[in-house]
């Protein structure tokens, strides 16, 4: 054990983490090699995966399906669309004398007689006279380069798109259980990673709609490095410091999804169109940039990387497991309650993540009439909480759990969701008339909780069936998938108002989070009991390690 840079318990498993300690070889720092490889990996995959989000109008403009694409204002004036549009920048509406409904116009108010009466004014008439533009009914001079707004075929589009981007993923992830036990995790990833540099790269041929929803369903894939993340870190840190170590590796690898905002519209498409590309060559060649850093991330991880601390290839022994794994074991963990339930709450956390990823930066372009870069900045700053947030929700459950025992990593769960829901629904409050600024404000504090309860979610699965723990995080990563899923269809897909979806989004959350009393162990107990009294005397070594953890501050910490 003294040939490893980590301090490691009995089972060659780091009990410290330290980020910035590097060096040595494969045999001597395989923990150090596993957290970074993990979460540069995700963080990559999650660049991909989201690449064409921020980039979608541009998309929407190239395949021609904008509301103004296939039905011209000239020619079909009284679009829904058209009538309920009005610019925040100047103020004047579409229909700039008022609509014949507020709610459900068929068309707009016509021009005031007296309006009309006015002369023109021109070189020679300057005065008593209105400009040329006040005597239009309509003013489509005002719509937005791409009109895309809830309700328009276009919308549609990109919602379902972003929906479908994440059902691929759900199926992986769940096979990623017993792909993990055969395979291993440097396998699994490289194999990942290889599969969406291949179709990131192919999406600068998109030329249809359906191509375009095929292929963010095929980049989802790489949705799946997630499993992989959390469980490599399970087989390389030990229990005092594994949730800070998920934490971590989870939440900067899902950091990639700020950054893809600020890097495919910031750095790459905008500075390509000021270069002289036209825009839609310039979002097609962006996405080379993700496609080859998946690919030289593959390469790494499988020249550079072992599965566990010992042993090049993992083995199910390494956890306890004596049978073979098979599609049975699914069956089996979920008949346990708290395992589905674990899944759910999942999908209201990072399946509320997902969906983020997917509108916000259209939410801010359309909604809030914002330029590209404007909107990808505040889009970004959702996911570029994940450089602490998440890891955040992990130390918060270990310290808890040190103080409180596992009741305490309950309670983080609790309270994480619960405030997730709070600021959730708080966001789809703020409407267009509200400056910016407070939308982006209860942004952040809504992805605060949204990160730290995927924190304090996966400070709770390696404790639930050690002996499963490949099937069990798989099933609970494939369950924020399902609640991105869920979010698409049912709330952003199928709600025609630009903000009441989050509203609802926000309750669904809600509802799950209640539900946090019904985690119960006999070993490890609950939110309001502790652990049954036949079990004690199995938890008393746990007990103690509490105790020596406490006593000695190294134990568990984190090391810059």
């Amino acid at each position: 054990m003294s040939d490893f840079k980590c301090a490691v318990n009995e089972q060659n498993k780091a009990i410290e983490l330290p980020l910035l300690r590097l060096g040595g070889s494969v045999q001597q720092n395989p923990h150090m090699r596993a957290f970074w490889a993990s979460t540069i990996s995700f963080f990559l995959a999650f660049v991909a995966w989201f690449a064409l989000a921020p980039l979608a109008l541009d998309v929407a403009v190239s395949l021609k399906i904008c509301e103004n694409q296939q039905f011209p204002p000239a020619q079909f004036k009284t679009q829904l669309a058209y009538l309920k549009f009005k610019s925040l920048k100047t103020g004047i509406a579409y229909c700039q004398y008022g609509k014949n409904d507020a709610k459900k116009p068929t068309e707009c108010k016509p021009v005031p007689a007296d309006i009309l009466a006015k002369p023109t004014c021109n070189s020679t008439v300057t005065a008593g006279c209105v400009s040329e533009k006040l005597k239009l009914q309509y003013r489509p001079d005002v719509l937005n380069t791409c009109v895309c707004s809830p309700g328009t075929d276009c919308k549609q589009v990109l919602s379902n798109a972003g929906t479908i981007s994440v059902i691929g993923t759900i199926v992986v992830r769940i096979a990623m259980g017993t792909l993990l036990e055969r395979f291993g995790c440097v396998n699994c990833q490289t194999g990942l990673l290889l599969w969406g540099s291949f179709f990131i790269g192919l999406a600068a041929t998109i030329t249809t709609t359906w191509g375009f929803i095929l292929i963010r369903f095929l980049v989802g894939v790489v949705g799946a490095t997630f499993v992989t993340n959390q469980v490599w870190c399970s087989l390389m840190f030990a229990s005092n410091v594994v949730g800070t170590a998920n934490t971590c590796a989870g939440g900067w690898g899902n950091l990639g999804g700020g950054v893809t905002q600020i890097l495919m519209v910031l750095v790459l498409f905008q500075p390509f169109k000021a270069a002289g590309m036209e825009p839609d060559e310039a979002w097609r060649v962006a996405m080379a940039v993700p496609a080859i850093l998946l690919f030289l991330c593959a390469v790494g991880i499988k020249l550079l990387c072992w599965d566990t601390p010992t042993s090049r290839r993992f083995d199910v022994a390494v956890t306890g497991k004596t049978q073979k794994p098979s599609m049975w074991d699914y069956v089996e963990v979920l008949k346990d309650p708290k395992v589905v339930l674990m899944a759910m709450q999942y999908s209201a956390c990072f399946g509320t993540e997902l969906a983020m990823n997917n509108v916000l930066a259209t939410h801010f372009r359309t909604y809030f009439q914002m330029k590209a870069g404007d909107a990808a900045a505040l889009a970004s700053s959702f996911g570029l909480m994940n450089l602490f947030a998440r890891s955040l929700g992990g130390i918060l459950s270990d310290k808890l759990y040190l103080r409180f025992g596992f009741r305490g990593r309950i309670w983080a769960q609790f309270l994480a969701l619960f405030f997730e829901a709070i600021f959730l629904f708080g966001f789809g409050c703020v409407d267009n008339s509200q400056p910016w600024y407070v939308a982006l404000t209860i942004l952040i504090f809504f992805s605060l909780f949204v990160q730290m309860a995927e924190g304090t979610t996966y400070g709770i699965v390696p404790f639930m069936n050690p002996k499963q723990l490949p099937i069990i995080s798989a099933l609970v990563g494939a369950g924020g998938n399902l609640g991105a899923m869920i979010a698409g269809f049912a709330f952003y897909g199928a709600i025609p108002d630009p903000i009441m979806p989050f509203k609802v989004h926000g309750c669904y959350v809600m509802f799950f989070a209640l539900l946090s009393p019904i985690y119960y162990w006999p070993e490890y107990g609950g939110m309001f009991r502790g652990p049954a009294a036949s079990t004690l005397t199995k938890v008393v070594p746990c007990q103690e390690t509490q105790k020596a953890a406490k006593e000695d501050e190294g134990a568990a910490r984190v090391d810059l």
